[in-house]
């Protein structure tokens, strides 16, 4: 289990563990030095959000067997990019988080009122 701590102050939560995500693909949306994306924000993911970010340039929906990765489909929890989850909600496309399992680091870009008002 993670010794981070999540945006409530409490221990990180697993986001998934099917499909496998994080960083370093244990299921936590955990970081480290060579996280350059922060893959910070656990987010449930929806139809919109899965189009606005292959518009955008990240193809989460298609399958990707050379990576073990199965493409997301709406409903699936994941990892998702502090940047990225901005720029979905500064669009009006941002999905829903869980507070439990998103990173304490993403509040240093995103004020914890915002992610409540996006809490699933």
């Amino acid at each position: 289990m993670s010794q981070s701590r999540n945006v409530l102050g409490e221990e990180l939560a697993p986001c998934s563990l099917d499909p496998l995500t994080g960083f370093y693909r244990d299921g936590c949306c955990e970081t480290g030095p060579s996280d350059h994306g922060r893959h910070l924000v656990c987010a449930v993911m929806t139809d919109d959000f899965l189009a606005f970010s292959k518009a955008g340039g990240n193809d989460l929906s298609t399958p990707r067997p050379e990576y073990r990765f199965a493409g997301l489909k709406a409903g699936d929890q994941w990892c998702l990019c502090l940047e990225r989850w901005k720029e979905a909600h500064k669009a009006g496309h941002a999905p829903k988080v869980i507070l439990n399992a998103t990173h304490i680091m993403a509040l240093e870009r995103v004020p914890l009122d915002v992610l409540k008002a996006f809490e699933a």
